[in-house]
């Protein structure tokens, strides 16, 4: 009788273990998610590799606002850590990587579609912060990928995978590249709750 029991409970812990897996997979179902290929540029030229971003929820003005705040203050390291202590809005994947929790994700409505600009805190690994020190500034990836509704050909975009966010001579922000940008093309818009 105590065997039944174990296995019975066993049973019921599986079934619910399945259950949570599967509604969770169907709120996973709600999240836009968009896929592009990324082309190198100058010296990764003939170089690509498949980008996904997946799409929680959009940045709300006040995650704009304490972004530009933290900014002011502490210029390019002031906004990774004000990322770093964000809520993920989304994710973005490469190849041979885990990926990256998004930050910040923001959307432009266009005249043909929209614009959807979006950064996060880029993780240095161990081995590139032990052997360059400079490259621990240039803590952010970054990217802008436009979508083209009237004419799916024309959507693309770019992406900074190691950059830092710096004040011109004229007093505008720019990004400063530690890699060339990789340019986006191929966008595919796959809408909350359609299959992947």
């Amino acid at each position: 009788m105590k065997n039944i029991s174990k296995q019975l409970k066993m049973s019921i812990a599986v079934t619910a273990i399945l259950a949570m897996t599967a509604v969770l997979g169907l709120a996973r179902s709600k999240n836009e998610t968009i896929d592009a290929q990324a082309f190198g540029t100058s010296t990764q030229m003939g170089k690509n590799f498949t980008v996904r971003l997946i799409i929680y929820e959009y940045s709300t003005p006040d995650d704009r606002k304490i972004l530009v705040e933290s900014f002011q203050k502490g210029q390019n390291d002031g906004l990774a850590n004000a990322l770093e202590k964000m809520k993920a809005v989304g994710r973005i994947t490469i190849p041979g990587t885990l990926g990256f929790d998004v930050s910040y994700i923001h959307q432009i409505k266009t005249p043909t579609g929209r614009t959807i600009r979006f950064v996060t805190n880029r993780k240095i690994a161990f081995g590139e912060a032990y052997w360059s020190t400079q490259s621990q500034s240039f803590n952010l990836t970054a990217g802008e990928i436009r979508i083209n509704d009237q004419d799916k050909n024309k959507s693309d975009g770019v992406l900074y995978p190691a950059t830092q966010l710096t004040i011109n001579k004229d007093g505008d922000p720019q990004w400063d590249l530690r890699m060339n940008p990789w340019r986006l093309n191929n966008i595919i818009v796959w809408p909350a709750g359609d299959e992947k």
